[in-house]
């Protein structure tokens, strides 16, 4: 029985893996969207709209990358009748740059007002989950449902701020990125898929240049790609346990088996102060399941929104 059994596992594991290369040797050209670029005062914020009638999606990318991140997510979101919109709400401007969760969010509030969208689903990963979690906090009148993926959502708890960074020491931070932000069975089966990902960070434009004291640029201190703790915690939008406890949206929580980052157990934390939370474990996955596994993420995202 032991051996039948894990015969069974090793194939369904190799089976997943080919499944998970075979995604990476699509295209989706059939849905592939021309990026836009909208003017707000000196700032010029690139983003991704496939319009159309449907309840709009909301995708915030992390500190690494751009909105070309979710290429996996476009032709799900729009074959299942969503409206897909992506913005790189991290783009720096030519004199008022658009960094921090306080000045993302206004950012967010603009673009979705020209764009006119009535109420949306906010898909947030990384650090672009803890300033989709600081937009709902201020704007819930204007999301159907929030789903947070791979973010430990920089909640001002200090009990929590020191299981993270036990989980991140500082020689954390001197693992090649790749490591950091894929898992190992991704890596293992796909070395072209981490070759384009490198591609999309190194062309994002909010990427700093490393320096001494932050050697791997942008993003690679201890923390959730950088701390967007934003106004204090008596602001309404403050990412507290007590401001997420009267969090009335309907809420998906999301990470992987093999996040470095967010593993299991500090989903499982966050999610208890959250009454509507749901939550799931993407298999095989790092911390970027939206492109390590996109079948699964995007199976799980839709049926968490077709019920809002």
């Amino acid at each position: 029985m032991v051996k039948v059994f894990l015969h069974r596992s090793i194939l369904t594991l190799i089976s997943s893996l080919l499944l998970t290369t075979s995604l990476w040797a699509q295209e989706t050209s059939s849905t592939r969207l021309i990026g836009n670029t909208m003017s707000l005062q000196n700032c010029k914020v690139f983003y991704m709209d496939s319009g159309g009638k449907g309840i709009p999606v909301v995708f915030l990318h992390g500190g690494y990358g751009n909105s070309k991140v979710w290429k996996y997510q476009i032709p799900a979101f729009t074959k299942a009748g969503y409206r897909f919109v992506a913005i790189d709400y991290r783009s720096p401007c030519s004199t008022n740059p658009m960094q921090g969760s306080d000045n993302a969010s206004a950012l967010i509030n603009e673009v979705t007002s020209r764009l006119a969208l009535p109420k949306f689903h906010l898909v947030g990963t990384a650090s672009g989950g803890v300033t989709a979690l600081k937009y709902a906090l201020a704007n819930r009148d204007k999301l159907r449902s929030i789903i947070i993926s791979h973010s430990i959502g920089n909640v001002e708890d200090s009990e929590y701020s020191e299981i993270n960074m036990r989980i991140r020491p500082a020689a954390f931070n001197q693992i090649p990125l790749e490591i950091r932000e894929l898992g190992p069975s991704y890596r293992a089966a796909n070395p072209e898929g981490v070759k384009n990902w490198l591609s999309l960070v190194n062309e994002s434009r909010d990427t700093a240049p490393p320096t001494k004291d932050n050697p791997n640029g942008m993003g690679s201190k201890p923390g959730e790609h950088g701390n967007d703790m934003g106004a204090g915690r008596n602001a309404p939008d403050a990412v507290t346990w007590s401001n997420l406890d009267s969090f009335k949206l309907p809420i998906l929580m999301m990470t992987g088996d093999a996040d470095l980052y967010t593993p299991p157990s500090v989903m499982r934390i966050f999610t208890s102060h959250v009454k509507r939370a749901e939550s799931a474990i993407i298999p095989e996955s790092g911390h970027s399941s939206f492109w390590e596994n996109p079948d699964i993420f995007n199976r799980t995202v839709l049926a968490f929104i077709s019920k809002y």
